[in-house]
């Protein structure tokens, strides 16, 4: 069994700093003539068509094949390499339902095998999970810096939701959407909390100097293109 693994997502608070100074055989060959109208022609490959049912709740994942024909034998190194190819895409942001099973079509090919595959997850058939761990406070008091979350991967959003979404700086956020305006949506953080505080850095010279910080929450402009899912338990 694996160890469990989840993405990050970052909580973000906007921290802002008022000071002077401030983050991939060839060989030879010759031509055959052959005049025998008699030549034998190699018989195609007959690819045995099963179906395969991934399960997962987005922590988990099991693999079955289903609906085997009575005189095949579905090798266990397929099933293996099913359940690792399906883990990695469970866990990765960017994979959709559709990218896994369409990777479980392509290691089953290599075994001489067609595949229609099912993923059944807590959301339903072809409803894809993501496990992801919050990493700071800007959604306090509803999501707390460490705490699990599970999401639907999904583009189709609502005001009100709490989504991760990726960021050109900070990577994946975690933010409620506050107004979505055709293909934009305008995410806020839960805490509102504008705090300020003083930070002493000493310089190389020895000079001491003294910055007025003012922390406040991450509200921000994406694509809807960028929203990676809708958390569902927490």
């Amino acid at each position: 069994m694996k160890s469990k693994t989840a993405i990050i997502i970052g909580a973000i608070i906007f921290i802002i700093a008022a000071a002077s100074a401030a983050t991939f055989l060839s060989g030879q060959s010759t031509d055959t003539t052959i005049n025998s109208s008699n030549q034998q022609q190699s018989e195609p490959i007959v690819q045995n068509e099963i179906g395969i049912t991934v399960k997962t709740d987005g922590k988990n994942v099991t693999v079955q094949a289903t609906s085997v024909p009575a005189d095949v034998q579905v090798p266990s190194k397929m099933i293996t390499e099913m359940k690792n190819k399906a883990y990695n895409d469970i866990q990765s942001y960017s994979s959709t339902s559709s990218s896994l099973k369409s990777d479980m079509q392509t290691i089953a090919k290599k075994y001489n095998f067609t595949a229609n595959v099912t993923l059944t997850s807590q959301f339903g058939t072809n409803q894809l999970p993501f496990l992801a761990i919050v990493s700071g406070t800007s959604m306090i008091p509803t999501l707390k810096d460490g705490q699990e979350v599970i999401a639907l991967k999904t583009k189709n959003i609502k005001v009100g939701d709490i989504v991760i979404s990726r960021h050109p700086t900070y990577g994946l956020i975690v933010k409620r959407v506050a107004t979505i305006e055709n293909s934009k949506v305008y995410l806020k953080s839960d805490n509102r909390e504008i705090s300020n505080y003083i930070k002493e850095t000493t310089l190389s010279d020895g000079v001491v100097e003294i910055s007025n910080i003012t922390k406040t929450p991450l509200d921000t402009w994406r694509s809807i293109s960028d929203i990676v899912g809708v958390v569902k338990f927490y």
